[in-house]
C-alpha cells in the first residue's frame, strides 16, 4: 500500500509543519519520495549497544504494513520490536530513538499503551534525536524518562483534520459528479460534497474525542493534570520549556543520553 493513501482523509497526530507541507505535496502531484524518501531494505528491527535495545521511531508515523521508505516507521514496527527486546534475554534496556514530526491517529494510542504496558519489565527511555512531535510525542510519554536536545522539540498534542472540496474546480471544468449513497451521513467529507452545517460538527466532535484521548494518555503517562496538558494548546515547546512543562526530564543529546542509560 503506497504510505500516502494512509494519511489521507483521516484524521491526524502531526505537527503542523509537516501537515502543511503533506497538503502542499499532495495537491501538486509531488512523488512519494519527496515526502516520504526513499525505499529502503531493512529487516533489522533495532540495534543492541552493551544491553541498550534502540529502536529507531523516525519521520511519517503510519498504521498497517508497507514498504519500508526512509522517511516512515510503522507502529506495527514498533511494536513487534518493543516486543521482541523484552523477550531478549541479550537486551537489559530499551530506549526509543525518536525524531518524528507524527503521523495518523490510527495505531497511535493503542501502540503508546503498548509502550506504558511495558514498563516495569526493562527500563524504557524515549531519547529524542531531535523533535518528538504530536503522535511521536504520544510515545514518547509513554516511556519511563524523556531526553530532548537543548533545541530539540516536544509537544503538539492535538488532532488535526483537513476537508478539500473541489466542488467548484469540477463545475469550472465541467465536470458533473453524480452520488448515490445509502446513509445521510456517508458522504461527510467527501472532496465532490461541499461541508454542511451538521458534518462540520460531526468531523470536529471527532476531533476533539480523538483530541481528548490524546490529552488523558500524556495526562497518564507524564502524571499531570489533564487541564495542564490541555493548556499547552498543542503548542510546540523546546527542550527547556518542555522540561518546564513536565513533558520531558532532561537536556542531553542522543549520545549523552544513551551514556547515560548504560550506567543505569
Amino acid at each position: 500500500m503506497h504510505p500516502s493513501t494512509l494519511l489521507l482523509n483521516q484524521p491526524l497526530a502531526l505537527s503542523a509543519s509537516r501537515t502543511a507541507i503533506m497538503a502542499r505535496l499532495f495537491r501538486d502531484g509531488a512523488s512519494a519520495e519527496s515526502f516520504f524518501g526513499d525505499k529502503v531494505n531493512d529487516d533489522t528491527p533495532y540495534e543492541i549497544h552493551k544491553g541498550i535495545a534502540v529502536i529507531p521511531v523516525s519521520g511519517v508515523l503510519l498504521p498497517g504494513r508497507g514498504w519500508s521508505w526512509s522517511g516512515v516507521t510503522y507502529y506495527s514496527t514498533i511494536r513487534s520490536s518493543l516486543a521482541d527486546a523484552l523477550d531478549n534475554p541479550d537486551v537489559t534496556r530499551i530506549a526509543l530513538l525518536i525524531n518524528s514530526p507524527g503521523g495518523t491517529v490510527s495505531e497511535c494510542a493503542d501502540t503508546a499503551d503498548v509502550i506504558y504496558a511495558a514498563r516495569g519489565k526493562k527500563p524504557i527511555w524515549a531519547v529524542l534525536d531531535d523533535t518528538a512531535y504530536s503522535a511521536a510525542y504520544a510515545l514518547a510519554s509513554s516511556a519511563d524518562f524523556i531526553t530532548v536536545p537543548r533545541v530539540g522539540g516536544v509537544g503538539s498534542i492535538g488532532c488535526v483534520g483537513m476537508h478539500v472540496d473541489i466542488t467548484q474546480a469540477l463545475e469550472k471544468a465541467g465536470i458533473l459528479v453524480t452520488t448515490f449513497q445509502y446513509g445521510a451521513q456517508k458522504t461527510d467529507g467527501a472532496p465532490t460534497t461541499p461541508l454542511t452545517d451538521g458534518s462540520r460538527k460531526r468531523m470536529q466532535a471527532m476531533i476533539d474525542e480523538m483530541g481528548e484521548l490524546f490529552v488523558s494518555q500524556v495526562a497518564r503517562n507524564r502524571d499531570l493534570d489533564p487541564g495542564t496538558v490541555r493548556d499547552t494548546q498543542a503548542g510546540t515547546f523546546l527542550g527547556g520549556r518542555g522540561i518546564d512543562l513536565g513533558l520531558a526530564d532532561q537536556i542531553a543529546t542522543p549520545e549523552e543520553a544513551i551514556a547515560a542509560f548504560m550506567k543505569l
